[in-house]
């Protein structure tokens, strides 16, 4: 393919990321819009020049009629089993945000049509085009540390992104939300499977605030090969907080090590009479006109390999397996016990 034809499913803030990319790719062209939403759906397509035409409502119409080679799944956690499903039926190739799904049986669908529709998929874990991780992780293969022995790595949000950003919160978990993410870079960085997980959890705060929800997730995951790393994940850092991500990273290696704290640097500071912050110069921003930050990078990614032919750098065996430890991890945090991840 020269030229891939694409489609979104979900018209919200990323879907519009996604809308951005293949907009600006010389290889690719935004093609048709779904959401339940019509009038949402209509602004972006409006936004980007699409006809009405293009817009839908209904997944499986547009899988049907638009004139589209592959589509994006942008839709909340728990509405992507049906979907994914529906697009390797219809030999569409296919990206989904993270997470995979939130069940073993669905995730056993998904995988399931995949290969039996010879269709291509990646999900979208984007952590992996960060200069925060792709340095260390090449630095772990050019033996610099030596072999990673232990890491710590901190992942929250501020209230604000369940209380206000997703009104599905109640339905999902922090652990969906950016669990996956660190769990995916820390497989990748150890280059090794979660073998055993425990974890502790704490819920109350945003009950209290009308989002029936658990608030944070303290885990310590053991590696097939020995490493350990503490993971904690949560969304009730202060609204204050100048980031909406609060990030810590340290990787212990037998020779040497990582510190990574990208949240409380001062390198971009803004402040007008409304309001401190610090701009984002890594995720998601804008250069000259041109989407730039690693959100965007893995979604160029995946149109490049589908015109390749090549292997995404997420496989399909790299989303499946962090479902796997994902759902020790609940399962643990219930339990208050230690949990083999069943693969």
């Amino acid at each position: 393919m020269s030229t891939i034809k694409m489609g979104i499913v979900g018209a919200g803030t990323w879907g519009e990321t996604h809308a951005f990319i293949y907009h600006d790719h010389p290889n690719a062209e935004f093609s048709a819009i779904c959401d339940l939403n019509f009038e949402r759906a209509k602004a972006l397509a409006l936004k980007f020049n699409l006809p009405e035409s293009a817009v839908y409502t209904d997944h499986a119409e547009m899988l049907a009629k638009a004139d589209i080679d592959a589509v994006a799944i942008v839709t909340p956690d728990f509405a992507h089993t049906k979907i994914a499903v529906d697009c390797a039926n219809a030999g569409k190739h296919f990206i989904i945000e993270k997470p995979l799904t939130t069940s073993r049986e669905e995730a056993d669908r998904i995988v399931e049509a995949v290969q039996k529709n010879n269709v291509r998929m990646m999900v979208d874990l984007h952590s992996r085009w960060s200069p925060l991780f792709a340095i260390p992780k090449q630095s772990i293969e050019d033996g610099d540390i030596g072999e990673p022995y232990s890491a710590y790595y901190r992942l929250n949000d501020i209230k604000w992104v369940a209380t206000d950003l997703l009104p599905w919160a109640a339905k999902s978990s922090i652990l969906w939300f950016l669990g996956y993410h660190s769990v995916d870079i820390l497989r990748w960085l150890f280059d090794d499977e979660v073998e055993r997980v425990y974890s502790v959890s704490r819920a109350g705060v945003l009950k209290e605030a009308g989002v029936d929800t658990t608030d944070v997730y303290q885990t310590i995951l053991e590696f097939r090969k020995g490493g350990i790393a503490t993971m904690e994940n949560g969304w009730i850092t202060p609204n204050t907080n100048p980031n909406v991500n609060d990030m810590k990273l340290n990787i212990t290696g037998t020779k040497g090590m990582f510190n990574i704290d990208p949240t409380h640097s001062q390198m971009m500071e803004r402040f007008t009479e409304q309001k401190a912050d610090r701009p984002d110069l890594l995720v998601r921003h804008f250069i000259h006109g041109k989407p730039k930050g690693f959100a965007y990078e893995s979604i160029r990614h995946f149109v490049d390999q589908l015109i390749t032919g090549e292997p995404f750098l997420v496989s399909v065996e790299d989303a499946y397996n962090t479902t796997m430890v994902i759902l020790a991890i609940m399962e643990s945090a219930a339990s208050r016990q230690p949990v083999m991840v069943r693969y």
